[in-house]
């Protein structure tokens, strides 16, 4: 459903020309300088634009988003009646004002601006910001907190609001206003803190809550790694036999509780410790000294100092996608020809199902690598990248690129025997699925083409592989199969 205001401001050009003259909120103006969309997915419409070449847009159909001409964005109002009250009655030629300000000292700010607009370029302000209230049926709410209004918009841009450009993938920058908002640790880390101030609080309970739930048990874990109390011990303890007893993937956590519960030095505590670890945490004194060593060397006591990799898996853990995706995005975009780097990236992007992103990650990290095993299985990760989120011809060069370094002539010896070890029954694998998934989109051209590769790879790779890939392998035939039976 159109918000009310933005159908006046469409229907009413009397209205619709001093929003646009006065208040720079011209919804003539819907081109924006370059192809954008959200990385959420979330829908994103041009509702108007200023004249320094920025761009209004209505996101998920409600929330509104600028877009400077110069590669930033913000967030700047819940609504289109938001929005617009707060460019009517806080104009942007007023400059300098703050959420620290009163209403008397907002409003002589305001005031002070009205004056040198009307001198300079609206000597009729007055009247036609009173026929727009009254026109657009504007709500009068005091001005600090229509300014309270603006900042929490602003500081909301991320997660849900990052945009990106569509070519390049590349996020626009935050605002200043936008970039006041708690690092993704604290984010996090807040479930973990609120359930351990819970339970040092005596609340019945909490720990057999926290114990069942492995997200919150991680995050109380952490919680409890940056703001250490004797008082917690009986809880971890309980976390950490709980951690060793689901040995779960996530081992982190289990090795911080159990250096956690060997700081305190108590002698009951040593067969969990070394179970928890494996026997690295020996008898006597030997469990604490491991403890300080390991702290000291790996932990500490500030979430500045941890990988940001820490975070944004918690996020993803904790169901906080788009906060993940954001970090992922924005670390991806400082991140230049570091291969460790971009190589963590694409998997933590492909986690999150982000293939796009992910791709753009990949295709960096093919780029970097110097031998031929090594751009061959980054060439097949590509393909299956591009493959899954859509671009079956970008899939397609990828694996030309990873049958290039295991067959040219120009291979080194790091891929001697290639098609005997897994990385043969990988491009042969990425091969089948592009000539289902062009089968699929009805491209038959390349599904005959890549189906002709994919069977020189069976007769190449090793017979158990190949076996592996039976089943593949005559699916994919009965689709070229169905696709040359439809044309002929």
């Amino acid at each position: 459903m159109t918000d009310r205001v933005l159908r006046l401001l469409r229907t009413r050009p009397d209205l619709a020309a001093i929003a646009a003259f006065v208040f720079n909120f011209d919804v003539a103006r819907t081109h924006h300088v370059e192809e954008v969309h959200l990385a959420s997915g979330a829908s994103l419409e041009p509702i108007a634009g200023d004249d320094t070449g920025g761009t209004y847009f209505l996101c998920g159909g409600a929330a509104v988003l600028y877009a400077s001409s110069e590669g930033d964005a913000v967030l700047v109002g819940d609504s289109v009646t938001d929005a617009v009250e707060a460019l009517v009655r806080l104009p942007w030629y007023c400059e300098d004002l703050s959420g620290d300000l009163d209403e008397e000292r907002i409003r002589a700010a305001v005031d002070a601006a009205d004056e040198e607009a009307r001198e300079e370029f609206a000597p009729e302000l007055h009247s036609q910001r009173a026929a727009l209230l009254t026109g657009l049926g504007l709500p009068d709410r005091p001005l600090t907190e229509l300014l309270a209004m603006r900042e929490s918009a602003a500081a909301r841009t991320e997660p849900d609001h990052l945009l990106l450009n569509s070519h390049e993938l590349l996020a626009y920058q935050l605002t200043d206003s936008a970039s006041r908002r708690p690092p993704l640790s604290d984010i996090v880390l807040g479930p973990g803190r609120d359930a351990l101030a819970r339970f040092r609080a005596g609340e019945p309970g909490m720990p057999e809550k926290v114990v069942a739930d492995a997200v919150l048990r991680a995050g109380v874990i952490r919680a409890a790694q940056y703001d250490r109390q004797d008082g917690d011990l009986p809880l971890l303890r309980l976390l950490l036999e709980r951690e060793t007893a689901e040995r779960s993937e996530w081992f982190a956590e289990r090795g911080i509780a159990a250096m956690l519960v060997a700081l305190r030095g108590q002698e009951e505590d040593l067969p969990l410790v070394r179970a928890a670890t494996d026997g690295r945490a020996v008898g006597g004194r030997g469990a604490p000294d491991w403890a300080r060593t390991v702290d000291a060397e790996r932990h500490g006591r500030d979430p500045a100092t941890e990988s940001p990799f820490t975070w944004i898996e918690l996020a993803r853990r904790q169901g906080r996608t788009e906060h993940a995706r954001v970090a992922l995005i924005r670390l991806l975009d400082d991140t230049g020809p570091d291969a460790d780097r971009l190589g963590a990236l694409s998997e933590a992007l492909e986690r999150i199902g982000d293939h796009a992103q992910a791709a753009r990650a990949q295709s960096c990290y093919l780029s970097l690598q110097n031998t031929d095993w090594d751009r061959a299985g980054s060439a097949y990760a590509l393909a299956r990248l591009e493959r899954r989120k859509g671009d079956l011809d970008a899939a397609r060069r990828a694996l030309e690129r990873s049958r290039t370094a295991v067959t040219g002539s120009g291979r080194d010896e790091t891929v001697a025997q290639w098609h005997r070890r897994g990385l043969g029954r990988m491009i042969t694998e990425q091969h089948l699925e592009l000539v289902l998934a062009a089968a699929e989109a009805g491209d038959s051209t390349l599904a005959r083409e890549t189906m002709t590769h994919a069977e020189v790879l069976l007769s190449t790779i090793a017979k158990q592989s190949a076996k592996a890939l039976s089943e593949l392998s005559t699916r994919a035939k009965w689709a070229v199969a169905a696709l040359d039976g439809r044309q002929g």
